[in-house]
């Protein structure tokens, strides 16, 4: 019996498959019983005649996600979907699986065939690239880094721009045999301290119930395939966004009112678990820096 197969009759054995969020509510078939707003046709893949639109799909898959957050089977679904058939192909290719979306699980497919074992990894870094690590302003992020989980800040601690500091992030992933894809900052940092170009004494400060991303790049992807089901990324610190520098804001917006380029554009980042009041506000100059 195929891995994919094993894997199926788990999942509906569970004895909890009949409670699937997916599942059609008993008095009303078209809607999944794990919340009745939901038709039960959005975890299925688009088939319809004509084309659909980003947004509708994004919310449909979106919606169908939040309900497998809660599902009792999850863990099991995402299993199955995740294994391979007799011919090393996933067991569910198309629509939304164990929370997971269909790139998703073929990126985790191709991870799986590509990932070096830890061994072969360790191996593979040479002292030439271990002395790359120990250059001044890899070490002052890497520093930087252990100290904060915001990127602002990463790169305010470092001396540098955001940009700069993200760019020696994504190098010390490959010095250090990691996937900047999928690394998340805690396994950097590992990394560096198992092959010490992080000073043992320096302490860790941890990312909290979301996972950072190793190296974050410009739209965000990285995190958010780390942070899947936390799109606003409640536990990072909070960014105050001033009056008339709206564009700053990290998550989804309005189309842009005012026009680029007017005025100084300026970001204030929340440190630590300092209470954000108007007197902090007013005295935390340090924290005032211009939009990278």
């Amino acid at each position: 019996m195929s891995t994919s197969r094993n894997a199926y009759f788990t999942l509906i054995d569970h004895r909890h498959y009949r409670y699937r969020g997916c599942a059609a509510d008993p008095d009303q078939p078209t809607q999944a019983q794990g919340d009745t707003a939901v038709p039960v046709n959005a975890w299925l893949p688009f088939t319809d005649d004509g084309g659909e639109l980003p947004s509708v799909r994004i919310a449909r898959q979106a919606a169908a996600q939040r309900v497998c957050g809660d599902c009792p089977v999850l863990a099991q679904c995402q299993t199955y979907a995740l294994s391979v058939d007799s011919d090393g192909r996933l067991a569910e290719p198309e629509g939304v699986w164990g929370g997971m979306l269909p790139l998703e699980r073929h990126r985790d497919l191709v991870a799986r065939r590509t990932a070096k074992t830890p061994a072969a990894a360790a191996a593979s870094i040479d002292e030439k690239q271990l002395a790359e690590c120990r250059t001044d302003q890899k070490q002052a992020v890497l520093k930087s880094l252990a100290a904060h989980v915001d990127e602002e800040l990463v790169a305010y601690g470092a001396s540098m721009d955001v940009r700069t500091a993200n760019w020696h992030r994504s190098l010390l992933c490959g010095l250090l045999g990691l996937d900047k894809e999928r690394a998340t900052r805690q396994q950097l940092l590992a990394a560096a301290r198992a092959h010490g170009v992080l000073p043992a004494g320096v302490r860790v400060v941890p990312d909290g119930d979301v996972p950072i991303a190793a190296a974050p790049n410009t739209d965000g992807s990285r995190q958010r395939r780390l942070a899947r089901g936390h799109r606003l990324q409640p536990t990072r610190p909070i960014q105050l966004i001033l009056p008339g520098y709206e564009q700053l804001l990290r998550i989804p917006r309005p189309r842009r009112t005012t026009p680029r380029g007017t005025g100084r554009q300026l970001r204030v980042v929340r440190i630590a678990d300092q209470p954000l009041t108007l007197d902090t506000l007013l005295t935390a100059t340090t924290v005032l820096e211009p939009a990278a």
